[in-house]
């Protein structure tokens, strides 16, 4: 947990798509209390609360929250949440979850019939384009500073700029794309193509990761580490993104953050409870605060959606369950004892749930997930306790995941790592699951199928399945069927164009210079 100070830029807000080209505009008002790029920076701390804004696109909707003061009109403050809508996108979409509720199309994620007007996939879609252009501006602005906490902050905000970049990458392919060079002015940013892109934010990722700071040099604030992992995750999908195997630099990446000095939380649980900011684990997460970063969005949402049914809410440390999303027979039929009691990642509410879904809208069809807590890892209060806001973090990149991609680099056939570290990486996964060595693995037995069952069982709920089993070829199509997938009860096969989202059709009507991805 890390509180966010967050400074109100509004020219940011304005100038982000739409600032005048005209010259005689670029003028600087006279009223001293009109605040604009020139004037907002006007002090060092303001570069810092400028840095914070900037984190906060991730975890927060608006000015002030949990509403009132929205970034983005259209669309309900809570909804329009960035971690909230890439979760869904993430996870929604897959055999991990699904939801009961009947908000306009959410339940199209799940059964696979999205079409270019769902209003969560233009949610996530302009949360990213926000944070891309609230990013740009503050890079021009710390451009060419050579104090050296400036020159730190430019490059965070570049990792930033990269993080979301990365996310249109993998969910849009081809998005609009603008950087700080593209100077404020009226102008349809042009479309780009997924393998600029993919260019782009390599060149960014590498350019940055020796400005940065050393790996845990803050929590919660990018340094080395958090650029080494998401350089590693652009290498790991590089065959779906540009049609090119990247496994050796993979490994090579993953090896960086596993020599930086992390450790695996000694208990699973501990990475996703109020005080999960001790874990040794945590590369990168996205705080949350149940005083200074009210939403109805992020781990608010995580932690009280997860909650219905026979679910006291008081056991998860809030006031109230939303009853919404839980999980379906196929993720729980990867773990062969389901109550927990041999391997610990088996978080699952059975009472009073019924493990076949025949309704999808009615919570008590699923198991529910157990997974997030706003108490702590040793049963107390939250540290800002509350009923509605929580304090646990978002683990976006943990060290177990490191762990499990440099085992996949290396059964891809990646020459930087080798199979004794990866088989050595998984089973220290595994014994932390089991509390012993009952659960640990042979080399034989260490598969790239059986690596795509692992990622599922350590990292279900944390926004990574929907691009596993896009790697793997799973995800669309009939190779691999969950209930509800195709709106089927069963599970049908689905489009493969669906690999992608399609550009929301807002945006499209908004600039005629953009084309729709294939098949929608």
């Amino acid at each position: 947990m890390k509180i966010y100070t967050i400074k109100s830029l509004a020219v940011i807000l304005v100038t982000l798509i739409f600032a005048s080209c005209v010259n005689d505009l670029n003028v600087t008002p006279k009223d001293p209390n009109i605040v604009t790029s020139l004037t907002v920076y006007s002090t060092p701390g303001a570069y810092k609360e400028g840095l914070a804004k900037l984190y906060a696109t991730f975890a927060v909707s608006g000015q002030q929250g949990p509403a009132g003061q929205a970034d983005i009109a259209g669309i309900d403050e809570g909804f329009s949440n960035y971690l909230r809508q890439y979760w869904n996108a993430q996870e929604l979409s897959t055999d991990e979850a699904v939801m009961a509720w009947n908000d306009a199309s959410i339940k199209d994620f799940h059964w696979q019939t999205w079409a270019p007007n769902d209003v969560f996939i233009a949610a996530v879609y302009s949360r990213i384009m926000y944070t891309v252009a609230l990013c740009n501006e503050y890079i021009r602005a710390t451009a060419g500073q050579t104090d050296a906490d400036l020159i730190k902050y430019n490059a965070e905000a570049r990792f930033l700029r990269a993080l979301a970049y990365y996310h249109a990458l993998d969910l849009f392919g081809n998005p609009p794309f603008v950087t700080e060079a593209d100077a404020p002015g009226a102008f349809f940013p042009k479309q780009t193509t997924r393998a600029a892109l993919y260019a782009y934010i390599e060149t960014e990722l590498k350019a940055i990761e020796n400005v940065l700071g050393a790996p845990k040099f803050e929590y919660a604030r990018a340094d080395q580490a958090a650029a080494w992992t998401l350089m590693a995750k652009l290498y790991l999908n590089a065959k779906v993104y540009v049609g090119q195997d990247k496994n050796s630099e993979c490994a090579t990446y993953c090896a960086k953050v596993i020599a930086a000095g992390y450790t695996l939380a000694p208990k699973y649980a501990n990475n996703f409870t109020a005080d999960n900011n001790l874990s040794p684990e945590m590369i990168f997460p996205i705080t949350s605060d149940g005083q200074s970063t009210q939403t109805y969005g992020g781990m608010t949402y995580l932690v009280h959606a997860e909650i219905g049914g026979s679910m006291p809410p008081a056991q998860f440390g809030v006031g109230g369950g939303w009853g919404g999303i839980r999980t379906t027979s196929t993720f729980v039929g990867k773990f062969t004892d389901i109550t927990g009691a041999t391997d610990k990642r088996a978080m699952f509410w059975t009472a009073g749930q019924n493990l076949v879904i025949n309704d999808i809208g009615q919570f008590t069809d699923g198991y529910a997930i157990t997974k997030y807590s706003n108490l702590t890892s040793t049963g107390a209060a939250a540290p800002h306790a509350h009923p509605d806001f929580v304090d646990t973090d978002y683990p976006l990149f943990r060290l177990a995941d490191v762990y499990l991609m440099y085992a996949e680099a290396v059964l891809r056939g990646a020459t930087t790592g080798n199979a004794t570290s990866a088989l050595g990486y998984v089973n220290a996964i595994r014994t932390r699951a089991y509390g012993n060595a009952n659960g640990n693995i042979t080399a034989a037995q260490l598969t790239l199928d059986f690596i795509l069952d692992e990622r599922s069982r350590e990292l279900y709920w944390e926004g990574h399945r929907r691009t596993d089993l896009i790697r793997y070829a799973k995800f669309t199509g009939g190779a691999y069927l969950w209930p509800w997938k195709g709106k089927a009860f069963a599970g049908t096969s689905t489009e493969s164009f669906r690999d992608l989202y399609p550009i929301p059709s807002n945006d499209l009507g908004a600039n005629p210079t953009l084309k729709q991805n294939p098949g929608y």
